[in-house]
């Protein structure tokens, strides 16, 4: 079967993009969502999309609340997301993360990394998460244009793709909030995805990942892939590649990254505690993924 790929097109989808310029569509074909994991999930549910790379706490949190679109299938970036928190371009009251307790967030969807991270600055902030406000925005520009027109107070977005809006002066960084999880995880539908083509895509991925993600790749041909194909400054490239980390296989989950990120989740407000222990089939197709 030729697999159905849901995605977001960032510079953490490089190795992905050098794949699918190889396989020009014999294995699988790509699905943009620029609205991010929300969109992502939303799309494994309608049958729009077979696979979806995605984030890991919008992931998790869909299961923990009774998705049955997906499971956890394997990794896909194993450092930690570093989150913008971002506001208007204009001068306001909003200078710092403390400043936004009781304000409007602006989020792409509901059930997005947006605001399950919302959710987790609040609880770094000591904020009672229950009062959270949010407005969906959809994407980027969306959200861009609502802390402009103050309709909201922030969002918040990955670093470096939020970065050159910063940069031409259209909205203003006042923080940031780093993952405490690996940032990417990978995730299939049950029964629509193949076991052994989801075996297949991620065995070759793997091999793009880490050619990709090697020392010398990294000081030279993946800095002009990302300069060439996102138009970022070299400087913030090879700050990105100073820091991002892949696995050297993408069929691994640390079983610890499901329970952390959930027990973060549950004190953040996220998601209910489960009753009784933590199923593993629960969250993982244990006929795809190895756990670790």
């Amino acid at each position: 079967m030729v697999l159905r790929i849901g995605y977001v097109r960032e510079h953490f989808c490089s190795p992905l993009l050098q794949f699918e310029a190889e396989d020009k569509g014999s294995t699988f074909t790509l699905v943009e969502c620029p609205s991010g994991t929300g969109q992502l999930i939303s799309r494994l549910t309608k049958d729009e999309i077979d696979i979806a790379i995605a984030l890991t706490d919008p992931l998790i949190a869909g299961i923990a609340k009774g998705s049955e679109a997906y499971k956890l299938v394997g990794s896909y970036v194993t450092s930690p997301l570093r989150w913008a928190v971002i506001t208007g371009h204009k001068p306001s009251a909003y200078n710092k993360i403390s400043d936004l307790q009781g304000s409007t967030i602006g989020i792409s969807r509901n059930g997005s990394g947006s605001q399950t991270m919302a959710y987790v600055m609040a609880l770094q902030q000591r904020w009672p998460t229950s009062e959270l406000k949010f407005q969906v925005n959809n994407d980027i520009q969306g959200l861009i244009n609502s802390v402009n027109d103050g309709t909201t107070s922030a969002f918040m977005w990955e670093w470096f793709t939020t970065k050159p809006f910063s940069d031409a002066g259209e909205c203003r960084f006042i923080g940031q909030v780093p993952t405490p999880w690996p940032s990417w995880l990978i995730a299939a539908h049950p029964t629509r995805a193949e076991p052994a083509a989801v075996r297949t895509f991620l065995n070759n991925l793997s091999r793009h990942v880490r050619a990709f993600a090697s020392a010398e790749a990294r000081t030279g041909p993946s800095v002009k892939f990302v300069m060439d194909t996102f138009s970022y400054p070299e400087t913030d490239v090879k700050e990105w590649l100073d820091a991002v980390e892949y696995p050297e296989d993408c069929s691994t989950i640390p079983w610890n990254v499901i329970t952390d990120t959930l027990s973060v989740l549950q004190q953040a407000g996220v998601v209910a505690p489960p009753e009784g222990a933590v199923k593993r089939d629960h969250f993982v197709n244990l006929d795809i993924v190895t756990l670790v």
